[in-house]
């Protein structure tokens, strides 16, 4: 199930790019937008902060229906609105391939990849505590 407070076609270019403006939550975009989707303690241990801030800037995101969810299990993943309006792909898409190579972006990624237990465990031991 879904969670989103605006339809994303009716994003406000403002509110969009005041959701890129903060360092949590465009780390966390650039994640998803190369990994596909990632749960909240993924994104936790990558971008290495604590879980509440984490889900405090994920519910933002989803507010403005920049991120869906999903459920599977005890596990919540989140991923890029698929139904995000083309302008707002666009800026994301070339977002990625500008910041490609560049910190704190590709230490995230590293970091990411680095996580030693993923979902899939039956406890999400990649949060930082």
């Amino acid at each position: 199930m879904s969670h989103s407070a605006l339809p994303p076609t009716s994003i406000a270019a403002t509110a969009f790019f005041a959701a890129l403006a903060n360092d949590t939550r465009l780390r966390m975009l650039m994640l998803l937008l190369r990994e596909g989707e990632l749960c909240v303690c993924e994104l936790t241990g990558a971008i290495g902060v604590s879980q509440p801030h984490i889900s405090r800037h994920l519910a933002q995101l989803r507010e403005l229906a920049l991120v869906a969810d999903r459920r599977a299990g005890t596990w919540i993943y989140y991923r890029i609105h698929p139904d995000l309006p083309p302008w707002a792909k666009a800026v994301l898409r070339e977002l990625v391939a500008g910041l490609r190579g560049a910190a704190p972006f590709d230490d995230d990624q590293r970091a990411l990849a680095a996580l030693a237990n993923r979902p899939g465990a039956p406890r999400c031991e990649a949060a930082v505590d």
